[in-house]
């Protein structure tokens, strides 16, 4: 086997912590990944990696062995480039939120695409947090807090949860002035990342969860907004997901004085160090122009007007006739 493949496997196994992983992020099979290790300690006469069933840790001489092959490998990627303006190749794999990535990741990739015509990107959308060493992923986009520390990560924007609904809602319903008042309201509540049928907001420095019972419950965001828009109900989103219409007067935003604390948009990569230059350049052609777009930017705080909520027409009883409601259609 050819030194510098050795090396790089055996980096790879120490980046994903695994042997399947490391298997994955090559595109190579686990057995030979393994019989590659296994050569690379018997022709260097040590162990390098303590394997047990549920974990792999690198020894003194595999760690120095490391901190060498990661030189040596970036030193070599840097000799044949031997021209700074050659053009980029190879492929990247790169996450984001499944909207997200839809309305923004997607367009902005192509253009780096058409900028780049020897590279290849994979795009995955997935509302879950996918590991980024175990699926062989160079960067994610990520919305929220960090939870991995060992991430490093370049914050591009920022977006907040509102709640919405269309003028037509508001007209018929009128217009909740505090999170309390939502049960008197027709919700319609998206179930991706937590099951609990609640809305937390912060006023005043508190925090509070407010209990619901949602009318409609749907596991997608850009289904929840179909039935906001057509004055199904209030409905929450993220303030991306909802900057157009909001612009156009399609929804209304409610309750800004009660929105939870904005949440941090960033790009993360596994390591910064010996980064490939196809990855340095899509991480800084993305970082700057997701930066620019407006919906990423700081909202300031928006007072919506009053309306007078019209009087209760009363409780109709169990199995009484019952009209629905006009509702004003308004299409996506």
């Amino acid at each position: 086997m050819d030194r510098l493949d050795e090396l790089t496997i055996f980096v790879a196994i120490l980046d994903s912590a695994s042997l399947s992983g490391a298997a994955r992020r090559l595109r190579r099979s686990a057995p030979a990944v393994t019989r590659a290790l296994a050569a690379l300690e018997e022709r260097l006469g040590t162990r390098l990696i303590e394997r047990t069933t549920r974990r792999l840790a690198p020894t003194e001489a595999g760690l120095r062995l490391a901190d060498m092959a990661r030189r040596v490998l970036a030193d070599y990627e840097q000799a044949v480039r031997e021209d700074p303006d050659a053009p980029l190749r190879g492929k990247l794999r790169i996450t984001a939120p499944q909207v997200f990535g839809r309305r923004h990741v997607t367009a902005l990739v192509m253009r780096f695409l058409d900028a780049h015509p020897a590279m290849q990107v994979e795009l995955l959308f997935n509302d879950r947090n996918l590991d980024l060493i175990e699926e062989g992923l160079d960067l994610a986009v990520r919305i929220g807090a960090l939870a991995d520390a060992g991430l490093v990560a370049r914050r591009v924007g920022e977006v907040r949860r509102m709640v919405v609904a269309s003028p037509a809602y508001l007209a018929r319903r009128g217009t909740p002035n505090t999170p309390q008042e939502l049960e008197r309201h027709d919700v319609v509540f998206t179930a991706i990342r937590s099951p609990l049928e609640e809305w937390r907001f912060r006023h005043a420095g508190r925090d509070m969860a407010v209990k619901l019972a949602p009318r409609l419950t749907l596991n997608d965001t850009e289904a929840t907004l179909v039935a906001v828009r057509d004055g199904f109900g209030l409905g929450r989103a993220l303030s991306y997901q909802v900057a157009d219409d909001l612009a156009a007067g399609t929804l209304v935003r409610l309750l800004a004085d009660y929105e939870p604390e904005s949440l941090p948009v960033h790009l993360v990569v596994s390591s910064a160090r010996y980064m490939a230059p196809k990855l340095r350049a899509l991480l800084e052609f993305l970082a700057a122009r997701l930066a620019a777009l407006p919906p990423l930017q700081p909202l300031p705080p928006a007072r919506v007007p009053i309306t007078a909520a019209p009087k209760p027409a009363g409780r109709r009883q169990a199995g009484a006739p019952s009209a629905p409601p006009s509702r004003k259609t308004r299409r996506p």
